[in-house]
């Protein structure tokens, strides 16, 4: 990290002090910082992909920055930032709540502000209802504070998000692009779906209209089911966090053994327990058994640390015993977990029928182990995007004044080690949402489903 860090986070701040704590002292800075470090030193799964020597000058660096921060939140941000090097969506470094709760992120006072990451553009999706000819949805944000897009997402939002994958680390800094506290105020240059480009001041204060356009959908159905033509069954498995979906699955099983093919919903799943979508995808499946996720995490034997010391490389290949005591010196021992093997009854029929499985961004977690789990089967194309690419077990501690972190410690892959943690799981076909296709409110990624399944209905 450069010494430059440390001003370019006082630019960012400015006016902001009079709302932020300044509670910790120099001594818990530095603590929380090292506590950080060490326990990414011992627990970090992936600590063989970062570089070690930059890890920790960047650490010797920051145990003088942190205890020159003018306040709270820039030391947590100097702390974001230190974690997101780690490039893990599942290591994080969490604000403490009386922080977090003052961050506004679409509220400026006659202005509610929405924005996605649509076709790598900061697209407005969303506003107050009675700002919707001011600021149509389809317009894009070109520039902030002077900067472009790009460069403002560059230099004050990007480098303090930790994510494993591009498209996701894309996703969130535009969401959170415009994130602030009370009083904050951007000079924004807007593009309309027309063409036209205005400027546009706005500062971070409560909006009190809460009626937005378009209306955002804030159902939380776990599972959406509607017949589409030919017989195509469309069910959408919104959550795996409630076990309640496996039952609501079981009563849709009636109607689903009248289809001929079927779509598969998984764009708005961001997870949860894997067992519930297993006890779902049993019925899709001709398979008695399944292999799920392989896993492994560091192990730690001290006294083979110690004997490594005096060990290299080449030794590796005397003993076994040699190779277990460089590997736990240099941090690459591993403990490696047995494989989860699933064996898979039902009480009724299966349909294995031609299935799309639709794929995005936010299909995250026990979402990818339900991939993981179906992955191979010959019925089964998915289409869309990238996944989220991210999962593992973290360790979870307190920081000084609240805050929270994690390190992630298991590594989590294909059955056959295929990684996809830092990648997402990849679709068979490629479909992704341009611009065009949310100002004509279409849907491409369902749309190339129907078309996959009606040349596979028999």
């Amino acid at each position: 990290m450069r010494k430059i860090i440390l001003p370019i986070l006082l630019l960012f701040i400015v006016n902001v002090f009079g709302q932020i704590s300044s509670r910790l002292t120099p001594a818990e800075k530095v603590y929380g910082l090292s506590k950080f470090w060490q326990e990414v030193n011992y627990n970090f799964v992936y600590l063989n992909k970062v570089n070690k020597e930059k890890w920790d000058s960047t650490y010797v660096t920051l145990i003088d920055q942190v205890q020159k921060t003018e306040n709270d939140y820039e030391y947590y941000r100097l702390m974001k930032h230190f974690c997101a090097t780690l490039r893990d969506g599942h290591t994080n470094i969490d604000y403490p709540n009386e922080i977090q709760s003052k961050l506004i992120k679409t509220d400026f006072g006659e202005y509610r502000i929405f924005i996605e990451n649509i076709e790598h553009r900061a697209i407005i999706t969303h506003v107050n209802l009675s700002k919707k000819n001011i600021i149509p949805p389809g317009s894009e944000i070109i520039s902030v504070n002077g900067l472009s897009t790009k460069e403002y997402l560059g230099q004050f939002v990007t480098p303090f998000i930790s994510s494993s994958t591009s498209h996701g680390l894309e996703d969130e800094a535009t969401i959170l692009m415009l994130q602030g506290f009370e009083g904050e105020q951007y000079k924004l240059e807007i593009k309309k779906p027309d063409g036209k480009i205005f400027e546009l001041t706005v500062k971070h204060s409560k909006c009190l209209e809460t009626e937005t356009y378009p209306i955002i959908d804030n159902t939380n159905n776990l599972i959406d089911f509607k017949w589409l033509k030919n017989q195509i069954a469309y069910l959408a498995l919104n959550s795996f966090q409630d076990q309640a979906i496996d039952s609501l699955f079981i009563t849709k099983l009636p109607e689903l053994y009248a289809a001929k093919a079927l779509i598969i919903d998984l764009r708005k799943n961001g997870g949860g327990n894997g067992d519930y979508g297993l006890e779902i995808l049993k019925y899709l499946i001709p398979n008695k058994e399944v292999l799920g996720i392989k896993s492994r995490t560091r192990n730690h034997i001290s006294t083979y640390k110690a004997w490594g010391e005096m060990t290299n490389a080449q030794d590796t290949t005397i003993h076994e015993e040699y190779k277990k005591a460089y590997l736990n010196y240099i941090g690459e021992y591993y403990h490696d977990f047995q494989n989860s093997r699933k064996e898979l009854e039902t009480k009724g029929k299966r349909i294995v029928i031609p299935t799309a499985v639709l794929i995005g961004h936010n299909t995250a977690s026990a979402a990818e182990d339900f991939l993981i789990y179906a992955d191979k089967q010959p019925h089964f194309t998915k289409i869309g995007s990238p996944t989220y690419g991210s999962t593992g077990q973290p360790y979870h501690f307190t920081l000084p004044g609240d805050g929270q972190a994690r390190v992630c410690t298991k590594q989590d892959t294909y059955p056959d080690g295929r990684e996809f943690v830092g990648i997402g799981i990849i679709p068979d076909i490629l479909v992704e949402t341009t611009l065009s296709d949310y100002l004509n409110s279409k849907d491409p990624v369902l749309e190339k489903s129907i078309e996959i399944l009606n040349k596979k209905i028999k």
